[in-house]
């Protein structure tokens, strides 16, 4: 059934996606800074899930990334499916840590309450949406969430696949008012997301009025229909990508939906 989902694929997202939005928390949330002051010697976390590629994200007192630099000590969270690793991204199981002291140290003092600070954020309640500096940063979380995921289903969701096969080459640009724009690259029918700035022209292009806009539809507070009908949320370009990427986005709701 179409409303099947697949393990696997939600712990790629959870990999890829959520636990990506790290990077991005790092950078706007005011209460992270505090905590990667505790990191005297940057850190590399490595999830190792059977049966997926392994994901890692450096830590460090200046911030989150995706890549590694070389002067990391290493920590391993390791899990013996891809199950395990979405019930700790629920909060119901802990990971099998692979770390000396220092490691277990950071896991505990710097890892997990930046994991948790991530969840208020993508699941906001009424009085931090009251705030419009938290409401805006959780906007933009789940803006990257909702888009690094759409590549993962994508390229390995059974509907997701039969979606990006229709999409030809080319990039499709979400952007949100005139300060944040994302990209998926679509090649040979697979999608890659790429949140740094562009450097040519979307293909095709999925605008939104601001980040309330985005956060509200991406969330399910607002109907995009509604938004599309009153301007607030835009089409552009090759339609076509747009309406296939719409589909997998309405896939990713089945991974990422209470």
């Amino acid at each position: 059934m179409l409303t099947d989902t697949d393990p696997a694929v939600l712990a790629r997202i959870n990999m890829h996606a959520v636990l990506g939005a790290l990077v991005v928390l790092a950078e706007r949330a005011p209460e992270a800074p505090p905590l990667l002051a505790a990191v005297d010697r940057p850190m590399l976390v490595r999830l190792r899930v059977p049966g997926l590629p392994p994901r890692e994200l450096r830590f460090a007192s200046d911030g989150v990334s995706a890549s590694a630099q070389g002067d990391e000590s290493l920590v391993t969270l390791a899990f013996t499916s891809p199950a395990h690793l979405n019930a700790m991204v629920d909060g119901h199981r802990q990971p099998i840590p692979i770390a000396g002291p220092a490691g277990l140290a950071f896991l505990t003092k710097v890892f997990a309450p930046l994991a948790d600070l991530l969840g208020r954020y993508l699941k906001p309640s009424e009085e931090g949406l009251a705030d419009p500096a938290f409401r805006a940063t959780s906007a933009l979380l789940t803006l990257h969430v909702a888009i690094a995921a759409v590549a993962q289903v994508a390229n390995a969701d059974r509907s997701g696949r039969f979606s990006a096969a229709l999409i030809p080459d080319g990039e499709i640009g979400v952007e949100v008012g005139d300060g944040h724009e994302l990209r998926l690259v679509a090649l040979d029918h697979a999608l890659t997301f790429e949140p740094a700035p562009a450097s040519s022209p979307a293909r095709a292009v999925l605008a939104f009025r601001d980040l309330d806009v985005a956060g509200d539809v991406l969330a399910g507070r607002a109907s995009a229909l509604a938004c599309i009908g009153d301007g607030s949320m835009s089409m552009r370009g090759f339609i076509p990508m747009i309406d296939n990427v719409s589909r997998i986005l309405d896939r990713v709701g089945h991974y990422l939906g209470d």
